[in-house]
């Protein structure tokens, strides 16, 4: 495998042998499957999970890793292409990305949406300029529009605790949250959840429809994988008979990128957290998922997230073995 990007550029095959290979490689450990890799780990957006997990995911097969990180101490970083450095960035990615990838076999680079341009970030073009610089695989930890690690580790926790595919009901609900977040997890979300072949609701005020080019997508990975894909404002509607709610605040792309606008087109919709109400009327076994951080009291309850619903720490742990399967797949057979 020649990096890891966006887990519908897997074919179903290849999905399926990165959950069994997370599920093998938790069972039976291979501590020294890596021996002598050493992977790269650019942050330039912060992070708690994906940071740890990373590095616990090599150290577990054997391996290494170093991070490199505006706020650890180097120099700061120009990712804008043709301008004159002479303010704070002291390096041009264009001269770190390849650097690094001299000194490891592989490179992770997470950098979230600039969320100037909707369209620039759906497109991911700052995330692909960087990832064309590297010349070791670039294993993506979240761009503008991608968040295929959380993807694949959300893809398992549903395996593991035996949730259906075809015929499953998955409501991907806007949450309510202070900032204007970027599109990755959401639109990754809807479209894993489409390749599992269940039938996916976004539940969501008019204003955070998510733009079309997501939704074309998810209909298309939907239709090819037996489920399908709709959209509603309703939420007893949406949950009726629900197997998921995956919370997940995000901008809306009707003012994108004007934080005044965003913050006015929310001051009705305090009432979007995530409360035990919220399952009337969904299958009794439903579960409650978040990518993790999550704001307590804002975005979900605090009875719903420490409730037996939460699988949110489980989602989080499947982190690292679906990390550990990628990791293995693309240094293990590069040995």
């Amino acid at each position: 495998m020649r990096g890891f990007n966006d887990l519908s550029e897997l074919a179903p095959e290849g999905v399926e042998h990165l959950l069994q290979l997370a599920k093998r490689l938790e069972e039976h450990p291979e501590p020294r499957a890596l021996e002598g890799k050493v992977l790269a780990l650019l942050f330039l957006s912060p992070s708690l999970r994906t940071q740890t997990s990373f590095q616990s995911a090599m150290l577990r097969l054997g391996g290494g890793s170093f991070i490199v990180s505006p706020a650890s101490g180097i120099h700061g970083l120009e990712i804008r292409p043709g301008v004159t450095m002479d303010g704070v960035a002291g390096e041009h990615i264009r001269e770190a990305v390849p650097v690094l990838a001299s000194y490891a076999d592989a490179l992770g680079i997470r950098a979230f949406a600039t969320k100037e341009s909707l369209d620039d970030d759906v497109e991911d073009r700052d995330f692909q300029a960087m990832a064309e610089l590297s010349s070791v695989p670039v294993i993506n930890m979240e761009s503008a529009i991608r968040h295929p690690c959380q993807s694949l580790a959300d893809w398992k926790t549903m395996e593991d605790l035996a949730l259906p595919r075809a015929g499953g009901k998955f409501v991907l609900s806007w949450a309510n949250h202070p900032k204007a977040l970027p599109l990755a997890v959401p639109a990754s979300t809807l479209q894993m959840a489409a390749m599992r072949g269940m039938d996916v609701t976004v539940l969501r005020p008019d204003a955070f429809a998510l733009p079309e080019t997501i939704m074309a997508k998810a209909r298309e990975l939907a239709s090819a994988a037996g489920g399908s894909i709709r959209e509603s404002d309703d939420r007893h509607e949406a949950v009726e008979d629900a197997n998921v709610i995956y919370a997940k605040s995000w901008s809306s792309p009707r003012h994108y990128g004007d934080d005044d606008a965003q913050r006015e087109v929310k001051k009705e919709l305090a009432g979007w957290c995530v409360e035990e109400s919220w399952f009337d009327g969904a299958a009794r076994d439903c579960r409650f998922m978040h990518c993790l951080p999550v704001r307590r009291g804002v975005v979900v309850s605090e009875d719903v997230l420490e409730g037996a619903r939460s699988v949110v720490i489980r989602q989080a742990r499947n982190r690292m073995w679906g990390q550990m399967a990628v990791l293995y797949e693309i240094l293990k057979e590069a040995s």
